[in-house]
């Protein structure tokens, strides 16, 4: 595959985003930029090689079931959720891009996004930059291909939950349960084993003072199989492109077949 793929200047429009209300093709301001923003959600489409893909990020604070106090950076599931199903839908977008830069959050709602994007068919790339702890490790992995920022972080730690809780066999049962659900997540769809997830999960050798687990750098959390490559935004898109490309190609050759 030729370098010069990616070479060449972004086409002069872009296809309407499909869950959002953009400008009409042609319109001067997507002439100019030959993209699409969503500026309330962050998100963008973008053409480029006659591809168009799509920028997701995840920041903050994942908020779940329950708001989070104003003034708090948060992605909300709710908002995730109908956006990945219309890019799954879409007949213009080919591949996502999933930025990540986030502390973590409500656990269900970082699972149901997760898994999500686990289950598309379209070509995904992840791409961790600052931080992807707590249940940003599952997002992270969900990717068909993930990549760390070499000064990006991931922390990696047992359930926790705030507020009233019960203390009762069920409770610990609940926990248990939960934390097991995020194992088999991260351990399927990256390359790091059961055990090893699990002892960085309850380490306590002072890398947390306040708390047990382990916080991995991005050469750690690649040399633990938990993430695919260190790299930057070039070579997150680049590996997307080529995912495209490939399964453009293999499209190709099953209807020539």
């Amino acid at each position: 595959m030729s370098d010069n793929m990616y070479s060449s200047e972004s086409q002069s429009f872009t296809a309407p985003s499909p869950f959002s209300s953009e400008q009409p093709q042609g319109s001067p301001d997507n002439e100019q930029n030959g993209s699409n923003d969503n500026s309330a959600d962050g998100s963008v489409t973008i053409n480029k090689n006659g591809h168009y893909i799509h920028c997701l990020t995840v920041i903050g604070q994942i908020e779940g079931h329950y708001l989070l106090p104003s003034g708090t950076k948060a992605t909300k599931y709710e908002h995730v959720i109908p956006q990945l199903v219309a890019i799954e839908e879409s007949r213009d977008i080919e591949g996502l891009i999933v930025i990540l830069n986030t502390v973590g959050g409500d656990i269900e709602a970082g699972l149901a996004i997760a898994e999500l994007i686990a289950g598309m068919k379209k070509p995904v790339v992840s791409l961790v930059l600052g931080g992807g702890h707590s249940i940003g490790v599952p997002l992270a992995v969900s990717a068909d291909r993930s990549f760390i920022a070499p000064s990006a972080t991931m922390t990696i730690h047992p359930v926790r939950m705030t507020g009233l809780v019960l203390g009762v066999p069920q409770t610990l049962s609940y926990f248990q349960n939960m934390q097991e659900r995020i194992v088999r997540f991260v351990c399927k769809n990256s390359k790091i084993e059961p055990d090893r997830f699990r002892e960085l999960m309850h380490a306590t050798g002072g890398e947390l003072v306040t708390d047990i687990g382990t916080v991995l750098n991005g050469d750690s959390a690649v040399r633990e199989g938990l993430i695919d490559s260190i790299g930057t935004l070039s070579d997150a898109l680049d590996c997307l492109y080529g995912l495209i490309s490939e399964r453009t190609n293999s499209k190709e050759g099953a209807q020539n077949g």
